[in-house]
């Protein structure tokens, strides 16, 4: 974001400017950045987060080594800015609602977005809390996502590239998950556990949960992304960072 700011700063919403650090990156304005700076400075729409919920991700993307995967759970009026704070590296966005992909990608059709299905509701979020012990595909020591059918909480049907790639951030602020029959984030936090988990690049992953002043939000994130690893926090935002774990012998996730 450093990189960009300074360009025609003046026409920024003050809720942009006060992200404004002192300039420590160098280099050329991307074409993701300068579509950002337009978007935000002719549109009254602000992104859903507040300002400290947004700096927490926007410190460690720019920290992050270049390049940086980076990988969204949802799509929104805040993805051309989240995609402008990672433009030397891929960023992902996964959407449940296929016509809210359409009419995003209509406006900024150069974001990269996929259509996701859930096979969870929020109606089932304590049964499937207390039952995935017994399912032997999902425990961490046997666990796998791709093709996972037995263990409801692994999204087992996303794109190639969300399997393929290791993900260095991860934001979990979809899908839905505020009525009964909404897919609930029950499974994007088990899956985002699950991608930290087996990771065989240096470093740890990083992964953001919004919306924890929802207990389900907070009960799978003590379940599956642990406390011990919560590194900060503040508003309605979580920041963890967990580092690889392939044991085969594991039955816990927050041994």
């Amino acid at each position: 974001m450093s990189a960009f700011l300074t360009v025609g700063h003046r026409d920024w919403p003050s809720y942009l400017l006060s992200l404004r650090p002192k300039p420590t990156i160098s280099g050329p304005t991307t074409p993701i950045q300068l579509q950002a700076i337009l978007h935000y400075a002719t549109s009254k729409v602000t992104p859903q987060q507040s300002l400290q919920e947004i700096t927490k991700s926007f410190n460690v993307l720019r920290s992050c080594k270049s390049p940086c995967n980076f990988l969204v759970f949802g799509l929104g009026y805040d993805s051309l800015m989240w995609a402008s704070f990672n433009p030397n590296g891929p960023t992902l966005f996964l959407e449940e609602t296929p016509e809210w992909v359409t009419t995003v990608l209509k406006d900024a059709p150069w974001l990269n977005a996929k259509t996701v299905s859930y096979r969870t509701r929020l109606k089932e979020a304590d049964r499937l809390l207390a039952s995935y012990r017994h399912v032997p595909d999902c425990l961490p020591g046997k666990a796998f996502l791709k093709g996972n059918r037995e263990c409801r909480l692994a999204l087992e049907n996303l794109p190639d590239e969300v399997y393929e790639r290791e993900w260095d951030v991860i934001m979990i602020d979809a899908p839905r998950g505020y009525f009964p029959d909404a897919p609930g984030r029950m499974a994007a936090i088990y899956s985002a556990a699950m991608m930290a988990r087996a990771r065989k690049r240096v470093g740890n992953t990083h992964v953001f949960l919004h919306d924890v002043d929802r207990k389900v939000e907070r009960e799978f994130a003590k379940e599956f992304l642990c406390l011990k690893f919560k590194v900060g926090g503040v508003g309605r935002l979580w920041h963890f960072e967990i580092p690889p774990n392939n044991s085969t012998s594991s039955t816990k996730f927050c041994d």
